[in-house]
């Protein structure tokens, strides 16, 4: 092998191996980003651990809101129709929540229920503009 082999060879390898971190950078970058929830059903069956911190998703159960008179402590179930998860969140809650519509809450799963720090609602696809 030539100076000149020699020299393209470690180019090639040098190239490759920018190539190989800036693309291991993306996919970590894009991992970082990605907000993945899971249903009360899974919650149920996995008991996560207390401290690790999840995003459940499902429907607020009608009839199941109850808040308390003096403070902005909420409770309510959460359902995916197949299990039901009691959720207690302390907080303004979003202006479109209401009992059967869809939210992620994110928090703490203790003693069999949801610790919420956060609680997003979710809303459909179509806009209406004010009438």
């Amino acid at each position: 092998m030539n100076h000149r082999q020699k020299r393209r060879l470690w180019l090639g390898l040098g190239a490759l191996t920018v190539v190989g971190v800036a693309t291991g950078l993306v996919f970590y970058a894009l991992g970082e980003n990605i907000n993945v929830y899971y249903t009360p059903s899974e919650i149920v069956r996995a008991h996560p651990l207390a401290h690790q911190t999840v995003r459940v998703g499902g429907l607020v159960l009608k009839g199941s809101v109850h808040t308390k008179p003096h403070g902005l402590t909420v409770s309510f179930m959460l359902s995916d129709l197949h299990a039901t998860l009691p959720v207690t969140y302390t907080g303004l809650l979003p202006a479109l929540f209401r009992e059967g519509q869809g939210i992620v809450a994110e928090g703490h799963y203790v003693n069999g229920a949801l610790a919420a720090t956060e609680v997003l609602a979710k809303h459909d696809e179509n806009y209406h503009p004010p009438q």
